[in-house]
């Protein structure tokens, strides 16, 4: 069995557990009233990354299964102090070179959202080979829609590439869907989501899937509501569940060299 994280002391801890809990709550409401309206059932991924295990568990222990974490080494140290049962999704930049310690190091790995590249795709299908995964991995194929160079993603015409080298060499990775971050701050993120369907549209008829049986993985603290009416399938929330995140660690690399 997996260990969990000791709990913080006394009334800090009820009241940090509480805070998680209240707006794990809220967050849930919200979606539940615009999945009504849209008759939609969307998925609400709980974005985790640098929060302690500690604070992870409270949304754990609020009933939350499914945690999006951003980077490797973060995902690999945390997994193996919570439960079996979460629900793993990594949303951060995959490195080719890390793909094998992250399969290997989180078995409940749902799904990785990031795939944004044929080279990326094989790398992670070789690593389910090698560490001898059982189950299919789920991956989504990340667009850089807002086509910043800071952003990881393909183009949006580059998609449907990807989508057809998983579905004819990667027998190890299942496609499940499209995701994309669309611009941090523009109060019109609209056009971001639609080019996103879009793409799924060329993926599917390029597999010859039906319309609309991919998912959409769309939609943040700041627009979770917007995208599931756009169509969203799987939101990723983090600040407004967890509060403002602490700055990130420096690596260990950078700290030694500090």
């Amino acid at each position: 069995a997996r260990k969990q994280a000791p709990p913080l002391d006394g009334a800090m801890a009820a009241a940090a557990g509480m805070a998680v809990a209240q707006n794990l709550a809220s967050v849930r409401s919200k979606v539940a009233a615009i999945a009504k309206e849209m008759s939609s059932n969307p998925r609400l991924v709980a974005v985790s990354k640098i929060m302690p295990v500690e604070k992870v568990m409270e949304a754990y222990d609020a009933g939350q299964r499914h945690f999006g974490e951003n980077y490797v080494q973060e995902l690999c140290e945390k997994a193996p102090q919570m439960p079996d049962d979460i629900k793993w999704h990594f949303i951060g930049n995959l490195q080719s070179n890390k793909a094998k310690d992250l399969v290997k190091t989180v078995p409940n790995l749902f799904v990785v959202e990031s795939v944004a590249s044929v080279k990326g795709a094989t790398a992670l299908n070789k690593a389910c080979v090698s560490v001898g995964r059982e189950d299919l991995l789920n991956v989504m194929i990340q667009v850089n829609t807002s086509q910043e160079e800071s952003k990881s993603g393909c183009e949006a015409s580059e998609a449907k590439t990807i989508a057809l080298h998983i579905s004819a060499d990667c027998q190890r990775l299942k496609l499940i869907g499209l995701m994309t971050i669309g611009k941090l701050g523009d109060p019109n993120p609209e056009p971001y989501f639609a080019q996103l369907a879009q793409a799924r549209t060329e993926v599917e008829q390029a597999l010859d899937l039906p319309r609309s049986s991919l998912e959409l993985s769309m939609g943040m603290s700041g627009d979770f509501e917007l995208a599931i009416r756009k169509g969203s399938t799987n939101v990723r929330v983090g600040s407004t569940i967890f509060g403002a995140r602490p700055p990130k660690p420096p690596s260990p690399r950078a700290a030694a060299a500090a």
